[in-house]
């Protein structure tokens, strides 16, 4: 009996070890207007933008987390899939007591597809690094049990900062109305209205 349970407990480890393993996204950084061609063959994507307001603690100013969302069209790599395209603005907040900055963001997202956002080679997201607004990066990104953790390069988006715009893809074609978590540093949490698959 007691060599039976060792059995089960090590079965049990060894079918969570492919799940943790899987809880790192691969990110890759890429250029405008090429993404688009993800999208569309003509490299032209028509967006619809939402925009969820928030102010860290000890700053002042309206922060905003932009929501926009595009669709995949044939004959293109995502044609039928949907893009979740999601960008930090801090540009309009000051501190004030204490510079807040967003560390990290969290969203309920469910699947994800991989797409070719490099040619060649197919990854879970995407940052618009050049060709586009912002100058603060993504230094790491997990989805864990349908949660997407975003976590942002060099101490995070601060005020007088925009993070560059990040995507992913999803089956899910129809946005919906949610909840994203905001993780600040160097310390405290938010949230503010985003779409999500």
């Amino acid at each position: 009996m007691h060599f039976a349970l060792k059995r089960l407990v090590l079965a049990a480890a060894l079918i969570a070890l492919p799940a943790s393993a899987q809880a790192a996204l691969s990110v890759v950084n890429v250029g405008a207007p090429a993404i688009n061609c993800v999208f569309n063959v003509t490299c032209i994507v028509t967006v619809n933008d939402s925009i969820g307001n928030f102010t860290p603690p000890g700053d002042s100013g309206n922060a905003r987390l932009q929501s926009r969302t595009y669709p995949g069209t044939a004959p293109a790599p995502a044609a039928g899939k949907r893009a979740y395209v999601y960008r930090v603005d801090m540009t309009a907040v000051k501190g004030l007591t204490a510079e807040s900055c967003v560390a990290s963001l969290r969203i309920k997202f469910g699947p994800i597809v991989q797409e070719p956002y490099k040619p060649g080679q197919k990854n879970d997201m995407f940052v618009v690094t050049s060709g586009g607004l912002g100058s603060v990066g993504v230094a790491s990104a997990t989805a864990v049990g349908g949660t997407l953790t975003v976590n942002f390069a060099a101490g995070g988006v601060c005020p007088g900062q925009t993070s560059y715009f990040f995507g992913l893809t999803s089956a899910t074609t129809v946005p919906v109305a949610s909840t994203a978590t905001l993780i600040y540093s160097p310390s405290g949490s938010g949230s503010t209205a985003v779409r999500v698959p």
